[in-house]
């Protein structure tokens, strides 16, 4: 049975609404854990609001590679014992927290900010596809592309091979990761597989 409105406090409807707009969070799921924030002891809830503002504030965008940072540059782009020989090129800053996980990958990223999408307004010009093309340099030998095997990530895919065609290999995830499934649901067996297993672009 659907809980009238008017039954919250007005600030804990309030909160209720607020976690709704979070991805997968349903309004009897912001219910729930709206109520268990504020059950008891509100220190937990104090304490969570206090780190989420403190992300909010210090957490921002790679200058470099358009990842998660602290500082002008993240943690893997600031780190001299990364491999700049290799690039590898996802969709979301999810994408390459999955990546470190599991997939023994010691090159470097660049972070899209998502995949071509005309229904939804998504072209060239929303993704940071320029910034690749600008960071390939003498020390980057291969550009894997990491997209998911989306309709969308496919198309992505193909569009950053046909713009840097010709001037770095350029290679796939291998074929074993799930058609049609965003990177966030692979597991992180199947990652390193496909990672191991990459092909290059030309020969697909």
């Amino acid at each position: 049975m659907h809980t009238p409105q008017h039954a919250f406090p007005a600030a804990l409807e309030e909160l209720i609404n607020e976690l709704t707009r979070l991805p997968g969070i349903g309004r009897r799921t912001a219910q729930r854990l709206a109520l268990q924030l504020l059950r008891g002891d509100r220190s937990q809830a104090l304490q969570l609001a206090t780190v989420l503002r403190s992300a909010a504030e210090r957490i921002t965008s790679c200058e470099l590679c358009h990842g998660l940072a602290e500082a002008p540059r993240c943690r893997i782009c600031a780190d001299t014992r990364r491999d700049p020989s290799l690039l590898c090129v996802v969709e979301q800053p999810t994408d390459v927290l999955l990546i470190e996980q599991g997939a023994g990958f010691r090159g470097r990223y660049h972070v899209l900010g998502g995949a071509l999408s005309p229904i939804d307004g998504i072209g060239p010009g929303e993704l940071h596809l320029a910034d690749l093309a600008r960071r390939l340099d003498a020390s980057v030998e291969e550009v894997i592309i990491a997209t998911s095997p989306t309709v969308g990530g496919e198309a992505t895919a193909s569009y950053v091979a046909e713009l840097l065609a010709g001037r770095v290999r350029m290679t796939r995830l291998a074929s074993g990761m799930p058609v049609g499934v965003d990177m966030e649901h692979v597991d992180e067996l199947t990652l390193s597989r496909a990672f191991s297993g990459r092909s290059d672009i030309a020969s697909l």
